[in-house]
């Protein structure tokens, strides 16, 4: 009977009416911070210098370097929030000082493709949004 009501509600899902959960998780996703996060453990970072796209762990130091201008309470909110959607896994290592790292789980990686595809278009199409938010403002005066 449960399970009947969940995949029910699951064959419902649509994120254009106001009570469906996938607005929240669409939120979350749509996040730039959470773009950059999966990204960065996608492998992404390391593009600039050729190498191929291979997901890794990363500490939470080596995240916070690599996001410019992430504040380490956001840092945390955020990937606390992709641990708990189960995108990401959390492993503590009991040396000293302990070490955490994230990696992407099995979920996060399958979404990481499609964030690896955005921010590749924002880089790519900046010129040209730049060029037509000039040509907007300079007609609005």
């Amino acid at each position: 009977m449960k399970a009947d009501k969940k995949a029910q509600a699951k064959a419902e899902y649509n994120a254009f009416l106001a009570i469906c959960p996938s607005r929240q998780l669409l939120d979350r996703i749509s996040d730039k911070w959470v773009v950059l996060i999966l990204c960065a453990l996608g492998g992404d970072a390391s593009e600039q210098s050729g190498a191929s796209h291979v997901p890794k762990a990363m500490r939470y130091s080596e995240l916070a370097r690599l996001l410019a201008g992430v504040s380490q309470k956001m840092l945390t909110q955020t990937l606390r929030a992709l641990e708990r959607d189960g995108l990401l896994t959390r492993t503590v290592t009991p040396t000293v000082p302990v070490t955490v790292t994230y990696e992407l789980a099995d979920l996060g990686l399958s979404l990481h493709h499609l964030t690896r595809g955005l921010r590749q278009w924002a880089q790519t199409h900046m010129d040209q949004v730049l060029a037509n938010r000039e040509k907007h403002d300079a007609r609005a005066c």
